[in-house]
């Protein structure tokens, strides 16, 4: 077993210890699972299940996590797993995840949807190996519907969802990722359900996760009570904030590190000498590039804004209102927003993971106080 150096590239096949095993009984003891995500989501999502005591084994590309570079971040959403470096591209490194997932009770990836798929490692080919694993993916918008391509970082999801201010008010993005760690809990909740079902079954599961359909589903909880700000750019990056547009409207750019979304952004809104800033000058130099990107869009309509972005494949979503949001076609068609049996005519917020084999519970009636329809729940 080889230990990992930190900001050194992983060898193929390398298996590392990440953190220490409990050495006590725990809720998920004896429960195996695999981490195939980068970055925040599927990693929060496993480390909650690794808190709980699960075996997790967290596959790696070649070089490692992204994450790694920041190890104040990486250490807290990776310890107590396990790592082994895999090359998905490469036919072995397909044959090796395959090989785990046979023996695995739950595997989570965090790729675009289809990208699992197209490496041979999607729910279909895990599932003809294991047909009792638990297969979760996390993504921005969700497996399915009109946004399901769409990339995308938090500030996008929250947006979109509703989570942000009401256009007549100055949107303030949330101060932390509410997004990725939403996501990641609502994960690690259905991944146990699945595994519970599973092992009484012997009938495995497929989760679909959409960062954004969690959020929507959080404005449930907090109706119209959203807080009001100034729009301001977040992590120091230009692209990455609210901006406002010749119209009135209000959208949200997700640019952060990746060069491929600066240069889309720049050539989509005709700034294409500042194509070639790469990542530590943009950061120097934030104020005056996120300048020329903000006037650029304050020149264009909403619609204008979102059309080309989208076309160009840069993070960009509209900052919706809660109703706005309910009224949306990409949560009406994932399910997000569905009919209130309870009071017909008005939209309710289902639950925003997606079980295959197992639909989620429809709602019910609210429980009376006392209610003795508890009473079968115990002795078993």
């Amino acid at each position: 077993m080889h230990v990992a150096v930190r900001h050194q590239p992983l060898a193929h096949g390398h298996l590392v210890t990440l953190g220490s095993r409990p050495t006590v009984d725990t809720l998920l003891d004896g429960v195996r699972v695999l981490d195939l995500g980068i970055w925040r989501p599927v990693p929060y999502a496993t480390q909650l299940l690794a808190e709980m005591g699960a075996d997790v084994l967290k596959v790696e590309p070649p070089g490692g996590d992204p994450m790694r570079v920041f190890p104040q971040l990486f250490d807290i959403l990776n310890a107590a797993k396990r790592s082994i470096v895999v090359d998905l591209k490469q036919p072995e490194g397909r044959a090796e995840v395959l090989c785990l997932a046979a023996d695995a009770d739950a595997m989570l990836e965090g790729f675009r949807p289809g990208v699992a798929d197209r490496l041979g490692v999607g729910f279909d080919d895990v599932r003809a190996v294991n047909d009792a694993i638990v297969y979760c993916s996390i993504s921005g918008y969700g497996a399915s519907g009109p946004w399901a391509q769409v990339p995308g970082h938090d500030l996008n999801y929250q947006a979109l969802s509703g989570v942000l201010t009401p256009k007549g008010g100055s949107p303030v993005p949330a101060s932390i990722p509410v997004g990725d760690l939403g996501a990641g809990m609502t994960a690690a909740m259905a991944v146990v359900a699945g595994v519970f079902r599973a092992r009484a079954s012997g009938e495995g599961e497929r989760i679909d996760i959409g960062i954004a359909d969690v959020l929507a589903t959080w404005t449930g909880a907090i109706g119209a009570l959203v807080p009001r700000g100034s729009p301001q750019p977040m992590n120091g990056m230009p692209g990455y904030g609210i901006y406002r547009t010749a119209d009135g409207g209000i959208v949200s750019l997700g640019v952060l590190a990746e060069d491929h979304f600066w240069v889309a952004l720049c050539q989509a809104l005709g700034l294409d000498d500042l194509c070639s800033v790469d990542v530590v000058e943009r950061v120097r130099r934030k104020d005056e590039l996120d300048a020329e990107v903000s006037k650029a869009i304050a020149q264009l309509t909403e619609e204008t804004v979102l059309e080309r972005l989208e076309r160009y494949d840069v993070p960009v979503a509209p900052v919706l209102t809660r109703e706005q949001m309910l009224e949306h076609q990409h949560f009406r068609h994932r399910g997000t927003v569905i009919a209130d049996e309870r009071s017909p005519g008005s939209p309710a917020l289902g639950h925003p993971a997606r079980y295959q084999v197992h639909p989620a519970r429809e709602l019910g009636p609210v429980p009376e106080l006392d209610d003795t329809a508890t009473g079968d729940w115990l002795p078993r």
